[in-house]
């Protein structure tokens, strides 16, 4: 069912290893393989994962999103939401956060 999004940049979350943006790429059972991958460690601006993949975030400045990862596989994924063109663009745009 997830392969209806392949090709789509989408939240992608998993069991344990927390909350991922990118282009999936594939799946396979709940593996999931993402492109240009940033994985979401904190957001400011968005009650839900939900309204992060339909609107982003209201507070950029305050997210702590990853650097870009060109591609990753991971594992325990229990939801995949499609973004819109608005949450992508605004999600893109949050500074990247490292130490």
């Amino acid at each position: 069912m997830f392969n209806d999004y392949v090709g789509r940049y989408c939240v992608v979350r998993t069991e344990h290893a927390g909350v991922f943006t990118g282009v999936l790429d594939a799946t396979d059972g709940n593996v999931a393989k993402i492109k240009n991958v940033r994985r979401i460690w904190y957001w400011d601006g968005a009650a839900t994962l939900s309204q992060l993949a339909i609107e982003g975030v209201k507070k950029p400045e305050n997210c702590m999103f990853s650097m870009i990862v060109p591609e990753m596989v991971v594992l325990g994924v229990v939801e995949i939401t499609p973004c819109t063109d608005e949450a992508r663009s605004i999600i893109e745009g949050v500074p990247v956060w490292k130490i």
